[in-house]
């Protein structure tokens, strides 16, 4: 049986003229793409780029990256894709992974790199001679984890044609959601849409621009759409399918996207770095209840935390213990709710606010403060309190210049009609709606603004 790697290079190469591509050089057919990534190739080999070999991308999502990435997997060796960090991150991801090459395709540099100590997963990884990536995690519950995955194992999913989509690439280029959306687009025989930016004008002018079909992306960047009115100064009739996840949904977003967007499919998925991207089938379009799984993949719930066992598992966490007990089990920190084959997620293990005892779910509070008028964004977290442990506090974007007093008012007296009194914020913040979203479109759930009631 032919491996899963050289099944997509050759469908790949197979769609011919079919447009690979819209970026900023116009539309790029599947035999030209191809050609860069055959020059690539042949220009990482000269570089002695061979079956085990770490090489760092440095970029995002473009013609010569793409190129280069595919190449590298083509070769069998070992990509490291990395976007803008501050240097000394950068070097400790590097020297995490053992890079040994660095690549600047959009400046078509090679650099070589004094590797201090290969790993021993990589070292052990290499052995095998199959093609790998390396991300990194998010790091919001400690140090970011490096993340060994072997793609071998991520494209078998892709092995049936299915049907192709222009695709908005939206999920970063170093994160390994962003990886599968790229690989999945290109394994049926779609189109990659590549953006400036991530800003919502910017993603609305593209998607317009190159009528793509599908947009992957997360809830909090849904919001920012939402409230940029972005959606309503372009035409994005083209949307046929809003595919979303990372965090929770609030059920307010998703009321507010099937208004915006009434002809296109609202979808929840899930996924981890360490499991891959799970199969996802929503009750229904109005509905946060989900069944997911697929092929390759299994799920259980023990005390209302989600588990995973997968056949994509990554191959192992460079710098921490293996998360997987000895029946191939992760503890995905999800907590959720479970209707007969659905789930509904609650927000993860370590979001949760202790007050007195009693849990509370960022995402309930949240949902509350978003259905009221005004309301952009809402991030809800806990903070220390000397008797309680921890309590509840709001930060919430405004959609228009409003009196913060008023604010306060009217959102203290909404929690206090819908949630229990534990639940309801003891403060309430005021900020600019980007300010509650990461860099990687996240909900920011801290308290580091300065107005405040």
């Amino acid at each position: 049986m032919a491996d899963a790697l050289d099944i997509f290079m050759e469908r790949l190469r197979s769609f011919g003229a079919a447009p690979a591509i819209h970026g900023p050089q116009g539309a790029i057919d599947y035999t030209t793409f191809s050609g860069q990534i055959d020059a690539w190739r042949d220009r990482l080999a000269q570089q002695g780029v061979s079956p085990g070999s770490v090489v760092a991308v440095h970029g995002d999502f473009t013609l010569y990256s793409s190129a280069a990435l595919l190449a590298i997997f083509a070769l069998r060796a070992i990509a490291v894709p990395l976007t803008k960090l501050p240097a000394r991150q950068l070097t400790e991801f590097m020297d995490m992974a053992g890079v040994a090459l660095e690549v600047w395709p959009e400046e078509a540099r090679i650099q070589p790199r004094a590797v201090i100590a290969m790993p021993a997963l990589v070292e052990a990884f290499r052995a095998a001679r199959e093609p790998g990536l390396i991300v990194f995690s998010s790091g919001s519950s400690g140090r970011p984890k490096g993340i060994l995955q072997n793609i071998e194992r991520v494209l078998r999913k892709f092995t049936t044609q299915r049907p192709g989509w222009r695709t908005a690439m939206f999920l970063m280029f170093d994160h390994f959601g962003g990886i599968n959306t790229f690989l999945s687009t290109f394994a049926y025989g779609g189109t990659a849409v590549f953006l400036p930016s991530r800003n919502p004008h910017a993603v609305a002018r593209v998607i317009a621009e190159s009528k793509a079909t599908l947009l992957p992306t997360t809830p909090t960047f849904l919001n920012l759409l939402l409230g940029s009115g972005a959606h309503l100064s372009h035409d994005l009739s083209s949307i046929r399918l809003i595919t979303y996840g990372t965090e929770v949904m609030p059920e307010e977003t998703l009321r507010r996207m099937r208004e915006a967007f009434p002809e296109a499919t609202l979808k929840q998925t899930y996924g981890l770095s360490e499991l891959g991207v799970l199969r996802s089938q929503s009750e229904a379009e109005a509905s946060l209840w989900v069944k997911i799984g697929g092929e390759g993949f299994e799920t259980k719930v023990v005390d209302s935390q989600l588990y995973i066992r997968s056949e994509a598992n990554m191959v192992g966490y460079l710098n921490a213990p293996d998360p997987f007990d000895a029946d191939g089990w992760m503890a995905t920190g999800d907590q959720v709710e479970v209707r007969g084959d659905y789930i509904r997620i609650l927000g993860r293990q370590s979001d949760i606010i202790n007050v007195g005892g009693q849990k509370v779910f960022p995402s309930e509070v949240e949902q509350v403060l978003l259905a009221q008028e005004n309301i952009g964004e809402a991030a809800v977290f806990g903070v220390q309190h000397p008797i309680m442990g921890q309590a509840v506090q709001a930060k919430v974007s405004l959609l228009r210049d409003e009196a913060i007093d008023a604010v306060v008012s009217r959102l203290r007296k909404a929690c206090l009609q819908s949630l229990a009194r534990y639940k309801v914020p003891i403060r309430f913040l005021i900020a600019d709606q980007a300010e509650l979203a990461s860099d990687r479109f996240k909900k920011l759930r801290r308290d580091d603004v300065n107005e405040s009631h």
